[in-house]
């Protein structure tokens, strides 16, 4: 499912009828604007920001600058690009470091919005990128809380720093002390949630930041419950000055309220967004590739950052070389299936693409038929996947029915693989690779 798949298409067919249009009336920008709110509205983004959002975008389109040019209805998507982009923060917020170390950063938030795995996630993350993370389980109210947090650490490689259900106000400090002994430069403190916001829960987490140089309050909402995530966001920063926002399950989020209502309402960034359930499903938030997506324009950046994470340089490099000397086989067919795993699957991948967007829907990518493509490659010998050319009828039935396939299965698949060595051979003479 494409992130936003709502938002996107309805925007994108209010658009589609501006741009057939050529030149633009005041009027005709006016409906444009009434059909847009509706689409927001209908999104669950806050009403009061929706109404900001177009009034911002109506004084500028309607502006006899916009009015008279030669590419009106390009000119007001620009300006609805750059006002998507202001709305959810204008530039990427990175995450502060202590000048002192180490830095601590408190994670709280509501039960069931993923804080606990998240944790795990963003050690991953800081892991990465060389630091040295340490997890504290200052959740002792929830039954095998402390236990999850081991499993996420085990995972991400890391420590985690325990005292049982010993009061968190106790444990925070200590766990601080520690850091600083054993060479941590990041300390992760996962809080305790509850079911809804309540004065012991908020207490509790205000007493916490109270014995510890908390560096960043980083609150975790569920994107997918759309206003409440702004509600209970809004909540959060009054009583504990949060310094960022991070939203998951946005790769179940078609409609984007909580993504384009929470820095508005709360003045406060998202800094990452979870986009799955693995380990490394957790992305720095950058405004203008998301603005990007909503509109259709893809987002080749986030692509790219995706393909440079999954695949190593030698795998490129080799890769490069065989598109150079044609020599392009079948088991390079196969593990580009597993680079375009690695990247997330086709859907992911197509989602990014430029002219995609919000088009994409989960029933047009049939991963089923990707599997049955690798099961037949798998089914051939190795001198077969090397050389396709021996590969007779009889060698066909015996592929088919190792892979649960057909004949005319194999047929296709060889059939595609011999245009796309045809395609190679017609841009080796180019004087670059568009790979």
């Amino acid at each position: 499912m494409a992130i936003f798949a709502s938002l996107s298409e309805r925007l994108n067919h209010i658009f589609s009828k501006m741009t057939k249009r050529g030149r633009l009336t005041e009027l005709e920008i006016k409906t444009a604007m009434r059909e847009v709110r509706v689409a927001l509205l209908e999104a669950d983004v806050n009403i009061r920001v929706a109404k900001k959002f177009i009034a911002d975008v109506s004084e500028k389109a309607l502006g006899q600058q916009i009015l008279s040019s030669l590419n009106p209805s390009q000119q007001v998507i620009k300006i609805v690009n750059e006002e998507l982009i202001a709305l959810m923060g204008s530039q990427n917020a990175k995450l502060e470091v202590s000048p002192k170390l180490p830095t601590v950063i408190m994670m709280c938030g509501l039960q069931g919005a993923g804080k606990t795995t998240l944790c795990g996630k963003l050690a991953h993350l800081l892991k990465k990128q060389g630091k040295r993370v340490l997890l504290v389980a200052c959740d002792i109210y929830r039954p095998a809380a402390i236990e999850q947090l081991k499993v996420v650490a085990a995972k991400a490689g890391t420590q985690v720093f325990e005292k049982g259900t010993q009061n968190p106000v106790k444990t925070a400090p200590q766990a601080v002390e520690f850091a600083k002994r054993e060479g941590y430069d990041t300390v992760i403190i996962d809080t305790a949630g509850r079911l809804q916001i309540d004065e012991n829960l908020m207490q509790e987490l205000e007493n916490v930041k109270a014995v510890v140089p908390v560096t960043e309050t980083l609150l975790t909402v569920d994107s997918t419950t759309g206003q409440v995530a702004v509600d209970v966001a809004d909540t959060f920063n009054k009583r504990l000055e949060i310094t960022g926002v991070i939203l998951t399950k946005l790769d179940g989020d078609t409609r984007g309220g909580a993504c384009l209502s929470i820095k508005a309402v709360t003045g406060k960034p998202i800094k990452f967004i979870g986009v799955g359930e693995k380990l490394t499903d957790l992305e720095p938030f950058y405004p203008d590739r998301m603005a990007s997506r909503i509109l259709g324009m893809g987002d080749v950046l986030s692509l790219i950052e995706k393909a440079q994470d999954a695949i190593t340089e030698e795998e490129a490099k080799k890769m490069e070389e065989k598109l150079k000397k044609s020599s392009f086989t079948l088991e390079d067919y196969l593990s580009q299936f597993e680079m375009m795993k690695r990247m997330g699957g086709a859907g992911a991948i197509l989602s990014m693409m430029p002219g995609v967007g919000g088009k994409i829907k989960e029933e047009d990518i049939d991963e089923k038929a990707l599997e049955r493509t690798k099961a037949i490659i798998l089914s051939m010998t190795k001198k077969e996947r090397v050389n396709p050319a021996i590969i007779n009828s009889s060698r066909k039935k015996r592929i088919a029915a190792g892979s649960g396939t057909s004949v005319q299965e194999v047929n296709q698949l060889l059939n595609k693989f011999e245009q796309m060595k045809t395609l190679m051979k017609q841009l080796k003479g180019k004087k670059r690779l568009p790979f």
